[in-house]
């Protein structure tokens, strides 16, 4: 069965991003949620890098992608953009392998209390992650949050935006 992994650029427990990944997650057996809170590393900086080398939680993250079919992340958004926990985490990634997310196909979603769903990080993802190895099939912003989630399900209206685009990451591995 090919699998997908799936995880929020959030390190904060709490994050509605990780409870957005985690809903998507619960009705796709082929979905391995990952939480970065698991795959700590310093801050990069290539000082650090020739101190330390590469940090063992960054490789075990990137057989991690190595050994999926797909990826799924859910982006929140600080200032505009994406979070420094997951901007971190692509430096060191980067480091083992320059196309991080290796051309497999990639959703990105974002999702916040407001209306607009942060979309100004997703936006800020589509972008630059082509550059980064992401083969992106589909996006999505989903606004409002707490209005769409209650006791890990999601909103039909959110569902049916979301499954077509789980539909085509499925059929692009």
């Amino acid at each position: 069965m090919k699998k997908i992994i799936a995880f929020s650029g959030s390190n904060s427990k709490t994050s509605i991003n990780q409870q957005l990944i985690e809903a998507i997650a619960s009705s796709n057996e082929q979905m391995e949620t990952l939480n970065l809170r698991d795959y700590e590393a310093p801050l990069y900086g290539i000082d650090i890098e020739e101190e330390i080398g590469i940090p063992e939680t960054m490789t075990l993250l990137k057989q991690k992608i190595k050994d999926a079919d797909g990826i799924l992340v859910s982006c929140p958004e600080h200032n505009g953009s994406m979070p420094a926990v997951l901007k971190n985490t692509i430096d060191w990634l980067s480091r083992i392998e320059p196309k991080v997310f290796e051309d497999k196909p990639t959703v990105f979603l974002s999702t916040s209390p407001g209306p607009r769903g942060g979309v100004s990080a997703l936006e800020h993802l589509v972008a630059v992650m082509p550059y980064r190895g992401a083969n992106i099939v589909g996006s999505l912003s989903i606004g409002s949050f707490q209005d769409h989630y209650a006791n890990g399900v999601l909103s039909e209206e959110v569902t049916s935006k979301l499954n077509p685009i789980i539909e085509d990451l499925k059929n692009s591995m």
